[in-house]
């Protein structure tokens, strides 16, 4: 049974003790989000709602309740980095109740530890959402990027999303200025800062918004034509390569759960064969140690499998969940850091190359999210 006591920044008790929205409160939630979207980090959202003098949760539960407990007179519309991060993470905003966060340790000790993930309960669906799963799920993607402001005091459009293709490392903004022309960059993390034998992999940001623009219209252009028609798409590039690799990832599971029975059952024998004297000891841990490396593979072997069949069987609500993004944006004018952090996961950049005739090349790859990488047909 869901436990409900004070309500989060976002909702009030209702008459029943289920939370209910509070208009206010939510219109911020709803705004933090979106500011996080955007590529805003928790310390400059904070600013900004100070900026705009924005009752903190403290002071807005002072107001109505008259509790102090976090209440300061003084900066009534200050608001800190550490409270919109907690704003970010919590679930409550998906409509669920969240129980046993923490616990104490003793009777005798008055602080609260916070519990492992494991020893939380989560009820779902117990009031209603004010954040989206999809956006709620992009947001947590975002919060494990860091997006620190350059040199000049801005965070990069593909700040936290651009990975080298050879080395894997982030991919840092450089901006060139002269008296003619300024020209803004991204090279590999790893060749600017020496740490790995790596090449620029120098590609300019301007060409980089164009490409990322250009293939972003096709897929959000062919997805609102042909719909059905995309998502069956989806599903066979989501679900890598269909029911056929599933099919054999099934017999390839079963056949390993059955050996790993058959090694319990050999176990067994073996060990009473040890204990009636007819088997030496040595010989006992000789076998019992072949027997527990190839079961300890076989159960390895059997979580891998277990974990892409479970991928697979996500891939029908993975899909769902991006076209509920790509029927927000059936049409743009502009590549926004909004628009931009709901769509991709990441953006991976090859080296460049030249042809024969000297003409530049570069690839780039373009994950999405939920979905990963949509190669559309060429009709």
């Amino acid at each position: 049974m869901p436990i409900t006591s004070q309500p989060v920044y976002g909702y009030l008790k209702g008459p029943d003790g289920h939370f209910i929205v509070d208009p206010e409160a939510a219109t911020v939630v709803k705004q933090i989000y979106s500011l996080c979207l955007a590529g805003n980090g928790p310390t400059k959202i904070a600013r900004m709602l100070t900026e705009q003098n924005i009752p903190t949760p403290g002071t807005m539960e002072y107001r109505r309740t008259g509790s102090t407990r976090r209440y300061y007179p003084d900066y009534p519309c200050k608001w800190s980095s550490n409270t919109v991060a907690h704003i970010l993470e919590r679930r409550e905003y998906l409509g669920h109740t969240v129980n046993f966060k923490t616990e104490k340790v003793s009777y005798k000790v008055k602080t609260s530890v916070a519990n492992p993930e494991d020893k939380i309960m989560v009820f779902e669906h117990t009031h209603e959402a004010i954040i989206d799963e999809a956006t709620w799920e992009r947001v947590q993607e975002l919060r494990k990027q860091r997006k620190r402001p350059n040199r000049y005091g801005e965070v990069g459009l593909f700040s936290g999303l651009l990975f080298c293709a050879d080395c894997g490392s982030v991919m840092y903004q450089q901006r060139y200025e002269t008296n003619k022309r300024r020209q803004d960059c991204y090279i590999c993390g790893s060749y600017k800062k020496r740490t790995a034998d790596c090449t620029a992999h120098f590609i300019r940001t301007d060409l980089l918004t164009a490409g990322v623009t250009e293939n972003l219209r096709k897929v959000t252009s062919y997805a609102a034509k042909h719909e059905a028609r995309f998502m069956k798409l989806l599903m066979a590039q989501n679900e890598d390569g269909g029911k056929r690799k599933n099919a054999a990832r099934r017999r390839e599971l079963e056949a390993a759960q059955k050996r790993i029975g058959e090694l319990n059952g050999i176990f067994k024998r073996l060990y009473e064969d040890s204990v009636s004297g007819r088997i030496t000891d040595e010989r006992f841990m000789e076998l019992s140690t072949d027997y527990e490396q190839e079961q300890a593979t076989l159960k390895a072997r059997a979580a891998e499998l277990q974990a892409e069949l479970g991928q697979a069987q996500e891939a029908a609500v993975n899909v769902e969940k991006f076209m509920a993004v790509v029927r927000k944006y059936t049409s743009f004018e502009e590549l926004t850091p909004t628009l931009l952090r709901e769509f991709v996961e990441k953006i991976v950049v090859h080296e460049c190359w030249k042809d024969e005739q000297g003409t530049r090349h570069q690839d780039i790859e373009i994950y999405y999210s939920f979905v990963g990488k949509v190669d559309l047909p060429d009709d």
